[in-house]
């Protein structure tokens, strides 16, 4: 190995790399722009127009005739056209597929936080339906006021009873 050629070094930035720089953001926004543009009916209207004319003077105006029948310039175009096209397309679906993962990696993330505030809730309700399952409802402390007041007058009638028979034993003794 030569001497100063240390592979777990990285090169330095040489050569026609380090000439052209690009900022990938900028490359993709241009290249979804393009994308788009190539995707509408506007950009189907105006090639289809350059198509005719081009077709229609190379074929009537002997004079001007720069691309003769077999249209070869015109095929030349058309293939650097879908040359550069085709990547530029695949560079925008790459930066949507990029967009799509992180939004769905987004949406189960809240979904996920979702799920937890939602079972956070519901443990909160069914604590809540004990605590007031255990709570005396009004029906309850009524019905258990009566209870007691009925066993109240009971004991009292039992008493004046008791009293009324002691009196009479005095009496009768």
């Amino acid at each position: 190995m030569a001497e100063g050629r240390r592979l777990d070094v990285p090169r330095g930035a040489r050569g026609f790399g380090s000439f052209l720089r690009l900022d990938p953001d900028a490359v993709g926004r241009f290249a979804e722009g393009i994308a788009r543009f190539l995707g509408t009916g506007r950009f189907l209207a105006v090639q289809t127009v350059v198509v005719v004319v081009w077709i229609l003077l190379n074929v009537f105006a002997v004079r001007l005739q720069w691309d003769p029948y077999p249209f070869i310039l015109l095929n030349l175009a058309f293939s650097t056209q879908a040359a550069y096209a085709a990547p530029l397309i695949l560079l925008a679906q790459n930066r949507q597929a990029d967009r799509d993962r992180v939004q769905a990696e987004e949406d189960r993330a809240r979904a996920a936080q979702t799920r937890a505030d939602t079972e956070y809730l519901a443990r909160e309700l069914a604590a809540l339906r004990v605590a007031i399952g255990e709570l005396a409802t009004r029906d309850f402390i009524r019905s258990e006021l009566n209870r007691l007041t009925e066993d109240e007058a009971q004991r009292r009638e039992e008493r004046k009873a008791r009293k009324r028979e002691a009196a009479a034993r005095e009496a009768a003794g």
